[in-house]
């Protein structure tokens, strides 16, 4: 597609993003983000090898050049730890662009959020451009835009649920109301999900478990691949307007 997703400077042609974890090997990874033509990588900094060169590193797969790096603060429960983590990603390989993600529990994983705008906001003025995770609350997601947050991130449904997305409507009113990227960011399990979020107008979509899982993550990102292109051409489009009855598809008037 010609459009340009455009993410605090950043432009990027494909509106797929995924994550490097779950997979059997980093060089899986790596074929699973050629074939899904994602241009963007989320990285759990406290969970993924970036420095020890006695083992392997992402580093070697995933070409930074190549791919732009996301760094993440998955397993992170208070706001405290997450602007630890990020200090430190800024240190380890100068990433300035990071996703900010901070969690209430460990049973569902669903973000604080009390904890992820106060995050934010001490994380923005330290300098950092800030992709955050949040509930599917459109009153949190204008708080977070209105820190100054550059792209919104509101769950489909739970992390690595595959439950798809549970609260179309909720999410449209983030996509209706915020001026900044709105990106789906968990939940999605299959292409279709991927496809609908990207029908109710997101700007994008990131997922790990629904490739990294799938019995060919390699296929399965290939799908999603295409999967977000037609949701997003779908809705560009404009689909048409659902009746109550019958509608034929040739006029009636005029039959032999």
């Amino acid at each position: 597609m010609a459009e340009i997703l455009e993410v605090a400077g950043r432009k990027l042609s494909s509106r797929l993003i995924i994550g490097t974890g779950k997979y059997e090997t980093y060089r899986q990874n790596a074929e699973a983000a050629e074939a899904a033509g994602a241009e963007m990588v989320t990285v759990a900094v406290r969970r993924v090898n970036l420095t020890d060169k006695d083992k392997p590193l992402l580093v070697d797969y995933l070409d930074p050049e190549k791919y732009i790096y996301l760094p993440n603060t998955a397993g992170c429960f208070t706001a405290e730890d997450a602007i630890r983590t990020l200090r430190l990603a800024r240190e380890a390989g100068d990433w300035n662009l990071v996703k900010l993600e901070v969690l209430a529990d460990q049973k569902t994983l669903y973000p604080d959020m009390e904890e992820t705008l106060s995050a934010a906001k001490l994380l923005i003025k330290d300098g950092f451009e800030v992709m955050v995770y949040c509930s599917d609350d459109p009153v949190y997601a204008r708080k977070l835009e209105d820190a100054g947050c550059c792209a919104i991130m509101p769950l489909g449904s739970l992390i690595g649920s595959g439950l798809g997305i549970i609260n179309p409507v909720n999410i449209r009113l983030i996509v209706e109301q915020s001026s900044v990227p709105v990106i789906v960011d968990a939940g999605v399990g299959t292409a279709s999900d991927a496809a609908v979020a990207m029908e109710l107008g997101c700007d994008g979509v990131l997922m790990n478990t629904a490739i990294a899982e799938a019995k060919d993550p390699i296929l399965m990102a290939s799908a999603m691949k295409h999967a977000v292109i037609a949701g997003r051409e779908a809705y560009l489009a404009g689909r048409m307007a659902k009746k109550r009855y019958a509608d034929p598809s040739s006029p009636l008037a005029g039959l032999i």
